[in-house]
């Protein structure tokens, strides 16, 4: 079943756990096979049918605009609403903006049950349609609710398996971390990522199936299969190496898996550069009525930017065969174009570093979190002259097919974006690049211990370093 033996430290915390998971991440089959998770998903393609369509606001139920603020919300006071945000950063090139925003003050569950199988660990997946999908259905966590699905504020059926995640008895955890969201669209919103092990049987459900950890982390070379719940909370688990590496990049990729591989930079060193960068912050951000937004103008059918750049929030009207909930309207917020969200990769002593950078975001809790190298919509930038565009931007697109570790087109979150596409890319450079004071090499395995904690690495970042784990 396993194609590499994991190399566990024999000191290493919980290391019966890592072991597990590593064996779990090199098994290429389990329960089924690849083929057969296809089939599977396939099969729940068919049945499960979504139609989503565009709507005017005014065929909006139960969602209104305020007669005074012009905030966009539910008439239950929950879900979520569409503020204005203002923000500005001083810095050296001081820059000033104000948007819509989501601003859903809840946490919710994100979770993954696993339950060993044969000896090994497998993952209960799901196969989940969400309205802003661009492909409808994706392989999603065991539980995906929002605080309000999941107390019955939209009056549905309970959510499945939610009980192992909120029962001690149930289940034990693996992952318990608090993690944000996108911090350009969601005002300070986050969700608990989860991986519980279950606690004696589980009863078994068509749009579910248990797959082990390697067999996710090779779908994630499919594009837009894997769902960003899934990234996120599966970034999250502790690695271990495996041996076996059998080309250059695969070891030093399984060296950067490794807490006592050589890094550019001690953990210390980074977090003391990090936390001081967080504390001479000059970001600040504060929601605002809808209604005072310089720039942004509500039609019958859209919230959109004059220039026609950046996103637009829009409504839909969706129908469900097999949700907690048959039929609804909502908004979405609707990007302009397609993302680029990259990590510019380099070997340093043979192990394999990727540059990070601390980036602001005005909806996140501390403003800065750490992103990918790039991370951004060119189209955002197409009017500007060379030298403003996002640095790195052009070095990325321009890479060569051998320098290429990783690229797929993945999705953000469909229940709350609408048809939100990024090209996810990780590229290799021989080069030495400048590295700004913003930016700094990392390994994957440093990265990931930031993972067991809030509030140190974005979204996007998450999504990727789930990604490259799944080219070894």
């Amino acid at each position: 079943m396993s194609r590499k033996h994991p190399a566990v430290p024999p000191d290493s915390l919980d290391a019966p756990d890592l072991r597990r998971i590593a064996e779990s991440a090199a098994a290429d089959s389990g329960l089924l096979s690849l083929s057969d998770v296809h089939s599977w998903f396939e099969q729940r393609r068919k049945a499960i049918r979504m139609e989503v369509r565009r709507i005017p606001f005014a065929e909006l139920q139960r969602w209104s605009f305020h007669p005074v603020t012009g905030n966009l919300a539910h008439d239950s006071g929950r879900f979520f609403t569409i503020e204005g945000l203002r923000a500005r950063h001083e810095g050296p090139d001081p820059v000033s903006w104000s948007q819509p925003i989501m601003h859903q003050p809840e946490v919710g569950f994100l979770g993954v049950l696993v339950k060993e199988f044969d000896g090994v660990l497998h993952c209960l997946m799901q196969a989940k349609a969400e309205p802003g999908n661009a492909e409808g259905l994706q392989l999603s966590p065991t539980v995906q609710a929002t605080r309000s699905n999941y107390t019955g504020v939209h009056e549905g059926s309970a959510v499945r398996y939610l009980e192992y995640f909120t029962d001690p008895g149930k289940g034990r955890p693996l992952v318990d971390v608090l993690q944000s969201e996108h911090g350009s669209w969601f005002f300070r919103k986050r969700n608990r990522n989860l991986v519980v092990e279950a606690v004696g049987d589980v009863p078994e459900h068509e749009d579910y199936r248990w797959l082990t950890l390697g067999q996710v982390r090779r779908l994630l070379a499919v594009p837009d299969l894997v769902n960003m719940d899934t990234r996120t909370v599966l970034a999250c688990l502790p690695v271990a190496p495996v041996d076996g590496a059998d080309d250059g990049a695969a070891t030093a990729l399984t060296a950067s898996l490794s807490v006592r591989a050589p890094a550019a930079h001690t953990l210390p060193e980074l977090l003391r550069w990090f936390n001081g960068l967080r504390a001479r912050s000059e970001v600040a951000a504060e929601l605002v009525p809808l209604t005072d937004l310089d720039g942004w103008v509500r039609d019958t059918g859209e919230i959109r930017h004059t220039s026609g750049r950046h996103f637009a929030i829009v409504a839909v009207s969706v129908e469900a065969g097999n949700r907690e909930v048959t039929g609804w309207t909502q908004p979405l917020l609707s990007p302009r174009g397609t993302g680029v969200v990259a990590f510019l990769a380099k070997r340093i002593n043979g192990v394999l570093h990727v540059l990070v950078r601390a980036q602001p975001e005005p909806g996140y809790v501390d403003l800065i979190e750490l992103a990918p190298t790039v991370q951004c919509v060119p189209e955002d930038h197409a009017h500007l002259p060379p030298e403003q565009r996002p640095r790195f931007l052009d070095q990325v697109l321009a890479a060569r097919p051998e320098q290429i570790l990783y690229d797929a087109v993945q999705s953000e979150e469909g229940g709350r974006f609408y048809r939100a596409l990024s090209r996810y890319l990780v590229v290799e450079t021989d080069d030495d690049p400048v590295v700004p004071e913003d930016h700094r090499w990392m390994t994957v395995a440093q990265l990931v211990t930031l993972l067991q904690h809030s509030n140190y690495c974005n979204i996007q970042a998450r999504s990727l370093i789930a990604c490259l784990q799944s080219v070894w």
